[in-house]
């Protein structure tokens, strides 16, 4: 197997040097240690991959060139949204509301209500990623005990540089 170019082994050195992609810098030097005469076997022990990987990015350079090695991935489409715009908008106009069971909006609240539209069980975790999509989260404020002095919490935060002394100046402090 050979690597059919009218690059020179300098040149594909020159190419690999200077990617900036890993996966393509990888291609790269898989090309330059197959014009320096190393096998597959050699180079896969060298880069870590397998003998096939190798021969694989080698077939590929000889049948397309340079956009035979370049970095498929970037060029996938990947999944389809779950929700159409319409549906997403559907959703964010529901989360203005509270939901039916009350409380606050959340993953499996949300999954739910997908579920209830699409027909069909959407995973929970789905529910918390159409939130966060949308922009939404569930901060609250903090729960507040009922018997709570808001005077002495604040006299505390703003003491609460000085230390343990401030601390005790303030709870002796006679009010």
């Amino acid at each position: 197997m050979t690597v059919q170019a009218d690059l020179t082994s300098q040149e594909l050195h020159d190419h690999y040097r200077s990617a900036t992609n890993s996966v393509e810098r990888t291609h790269w030097h898989i090309l330059w240690l197959m014009k320096e005469g190393h096998t597959p076997d050699e180079i896969a022990s060298l880069l870590g991959y397998t003998a096939r990987w190798v021969r694989t990015i080698v077939q590929r350079w000889n049948r397309a060139g340079e956009q035979g090695i370049v970095d498929h991935r970037l060029t996938l489409k990947g999944a389809p949204c779950l929700l159409s715009v319409e549906q997403q908008q559907e959703l964010d106009h529901a989360l203005d509301q509270p939901p039916a069971d009350g409380g606050l909006w959340n993953g499996p609240k949300v999954a739910a209500w997908m579920a209830q539209r699409l027909g069909r069980p959407v995973d929970p975790r789905l529910g918390w990623e159409y939130l966060q999509r949308l922009g939404r989260s569930t901060c609250v404020l903090r729960p507040q005990h009922e018997q709570s002095d808001q005077g002495a919490q604040q006299a505390l935060k703003k003491t609460a540089r000085g230390g343990r002394k401030a601390a005790r100046a303030v709870s002796r402090s006679p009010d």
